[in-house]
């Protein structure tokens, strides 16, 4: 081999590796202006291939590249960003914000419909205590009142369920999404044998959301989500315990470096009085409600206020903290103080603590 020929090879060889490490990473593209370059015409030709896209290179390129270049690219080309190396396809881009985490509201963030996404809190609180028990509940209406004692104790075990799914995506334009919820609470008296563990009270409740992203700035806060929705809340019993109501619920969403504050007024959807098993629940449980989260090195604090509007403005408050514990795992702990912790106490007002775990948080 002449000494002109070992010149032409070597730039021959080195872009042999680089066509067949590139061709299968599409994000490391060969630039058409670095082709002109090149004296030798059979490598220059597999440089405009590889920038054409052409898949199959010439058999002489090949035989110059290195061991080496036969590699994947995976191996061999930079490592690629962690926005893309770990996107599975069914989870939010990193970066986004912590509504967008769970609303997909932004274009590149929206995963499509009939994804199983989470929603509220999953957590499980073996240790649920109440300072004050409602033994007899009742309501306004006459079908509606207990009148033998309940034989149920102070502890129990409390857990929530919560999920949702997009149904239908960008309904106006990017934007406008349409989603579907349900959550689930349950009240437990595991440590009450003398009555064969029953449940107490379980409330369901599914929901049906219109979502849109916003991008306004309103004193310091970023408006991100503006919502519309509808909730069907029941326990699911005959009388005299059935409970339940539908409403209205708008949501207005905001956030700002690790908080997000989300303001809910609802309107309670009208029952017939033969119909209604709580006439008076609004006055008790509310007409809307004020939750401001903050999340900080994996730590997640909630505070949920709500309010009546009217009369004596009856209302509650609700703490929550999760914590990380191992990986997946994190503690929770719940306090909670006035009306309709459950639907059955809605017009019982008590102090409630909680310990355990929680599988998911709010983000």
């Amino acid at each position: 081999m002449s000494p002109s020929t070992a010149r032409c090879r070597v730039p021959s060889a080195a872009l042999g590796a680089l066509a067949l490490a590139a061709w299968p990473a599409i994000a490391a593209e060969v630039d058409l202006s670095q082709c002109v370059g090149i004296a030798d015409a059979s490598t220059r030709l597999a440089c405009y291939d590889v920038a054409a896209g052409r898949k199959e290179l010439p058999p002489g390129v090949i035989a110059d590249a290195p061991p080496e270049a036969l590699e994947p690219a995976s191996k061999t080309a930079k490592a690629a960003p962690e926005v893309f190396r770990h996107d599975t396809g069914l989870q939010p881009k990193p970066r986004v914000s912590l509504l967008d985490s769970r609303w997909e509201l932004d274009p590149d963030s929206k995963l499509g419909t009939f994804h199983l996404r989470a929603y509220r809190p999953v957590y499980l609180l073996p240790a649920f205590y109440a300072t004050s028990l409602n033994r007899e509940p009742g309501s306004p209406s006459p079908d509606n009142q207990v009148t033998d004692a309940l034989d149920i104790d102070r502890s129990e075990l409390k857990f929530q369920l919560s999920f949702k799914a997009k149904l239908w995506e960008n309904i106006f334009g990017d934007n406008g999404d349409l989603w579907t919820g349900y959550t689930q609470v349950s009240h437990w008296q595991v440590f009450n044998s003398a009555t064969s563990r029953p449940f107490r009270e379980t409330n369901y409740e599914p929901d049906v959301n219109l979502i849109f992203r916003t991008n306004y700035d309103l004193f310091g806060w970023k408006g991100r989500l503006l919502g519309i929705g509808a909730v069907h809340q029941s326990n699911g019993r005959g009388d005299p315990f059935s409970r339940s109501w539908n409403r209205i619920v708008g949501n207005v969403g905001f956030e700002r470096d690790g908080w997000t504050l989300n303001l809910r007024p609802w309107y309670r959807i009208p029952e017939s009085r033969h119909d209604d098993d709580n006439p008076d629940i609004s006055d008790y449980i509310g007409r809307g409600e004020v939750q401001l989260i903050r999340v900080t090195n994996r730590h997640q604090l909630s505070l949920l206020v709500r309010n009546s509007f009217k009369g004596d403005w009856h209302g509650a408050a609700q703490f929550d903290w999760g914590f990380p514990i191992a990986e997946e795992l994190r503690g929770h702990v719940q306090v909670f103080h006035g009306y309709g912790e459950s639907l059955i106490d809605y017009n019982h007002r008590a102090w409630y603590f909680g310990v355990g775990i929680s599988l998911l948080e709010w983000y």
